[in-house]
């Protein structure tokens, strides 16, 4: 059994000769976290006993769209499928050795406790059956963040059924009860990334000032875009790209999905090769002074697209409700 200290020296040796390939970064960032939920679940099988029912472990964020970078932090839940004081008290166990597994093998806590060791995030099918029900019907603005953060899950480990019987009533409440629009409120916030001069917007103040803040201006627009067209398309893939593929030509032109995909390749390339990744918070933010003019023009080129494709989506969804 590899212990997380081995995990850790492992995730060390390998990732360096990825740091600059998106896809077989995330597959080692798969990898990883596989061998510390196994080293997790025998520590807790050790301690308490056998695991007392099927469940499936699943990744949220930028690990559930398989967008992880260098540095990640963590966002995951778990899903078992009977209910019991003593069941609830295991999984809950088995969350917290998790998320503590990770944070010793290079993730950092998630700061908004999306993680398995919270018990909002760690339930029965029936539990979570109750609250993905009033997280929907709830206007709450908190709530539908929670839903869409849900609706980025990917099963790593365990009885991956469990999360998409819950997602397929996910969707159908969501065509039901017209919540598209709601769901857009919630993501219609987004900053921009280039002012009217055309100029590229950074930061202005604190440790990153004069850099661009990636994940916010610049993935943003095009993830939660991109999202909300899947849920309108009843399309079950988390990752962006695979999102993009999988939508028909009435939703977006082919045209328009290439160079859409082509736009989010190079801006995960770029966060990839230009940020500096010897940390999470690093990791989310491109020096502007130190690209040259061509680079400086596809990052415009790209908040651009990444804004019209925004636009556009607002644009079909507010039709659509109205």
């Amino acid at each position: 059994m590899n212990s997380y200290l081995e995990i850790r020296r492992f995730r060390d040796d390998q990732i360096i000769w990825v740091t600059r390939n998106h896809f077989q970064l995330n597959q080692l960032h798969d990898e990883i976290i596989k061998r510390v939920i196994t080293a997790s679940v025998n520590q807790i099988i050790e301690r308490y006993g056998p695991i007392p029912c099927s469940f499936s472990f699943f990744m949220m964020g930028s690990a559930g769209r398989f967008e992880q970078s260098v540095w990640s932090d963590q966002d995951h839940g778990i899903i078992y499928q009977q209910q019991g004081t003593e069941i609830n008290e295991y999984f809950l166990a088995l969350g917290k050795e998790i998320s503590q597994g990770l944070q010793l093998t290079g993730y950092v806590y998630c700061d908004g406790g999306v993680m398995a060791s919270n018990p909002l995030w760690c339930k029965s099918v029936s539990e979570w059956r109750q609250q993905l029900a009033t997280w929907l019907l709830d206007s709450n603005w908190e709530l539908i963040r929670q839903l869409l953060i849900f609706i980025d899950g990917r099963s790593l480990y365990g009885d991956a059924s469990f999360l998409e019987n819950l997602k397929t009533e996910v969707y159908q409440t969501i065509y039901k009860e017209n919540l598209l629009k709601k769901l857009l409120s919630n993501t219609l916030h987004l900053k921009k990334g280039m002012g009217i001069l055309g100029q590229i917007l950074t930061e202005t103040h604190g440790p990153h000032s004069g850099s661009l803040n990636i994940k916010e201006k610049a993935l943003f627009p095009y993830v939660n875009a991109i999202r909300l067209l899947a849920i309108k398309g009843n399309i079950f893939e988390t990752s962006t790209l695979s999102r993009l593929e999988k939508l028909p030509d009435f939703e977006l032109p082919s045209t328009k999905r290439e160079l859409y995909k082509q736009q989010f390749l190079k801006l995960l390339y770029f966060r990839l090769s230009l940020a500096k990744p010897d940390n999470y918070e690093n990791s989310h933010f491109l020096p502007i002074t130190s690209l040259s003019k061509k680079q400086k023009d596809e990052v415009k080129e790209i908040l651009k697209n990444g804004a019209a494709l925004y636009r556009y989506v607002r644009n079909i969804v507010s039709k659509e409700d109205s």
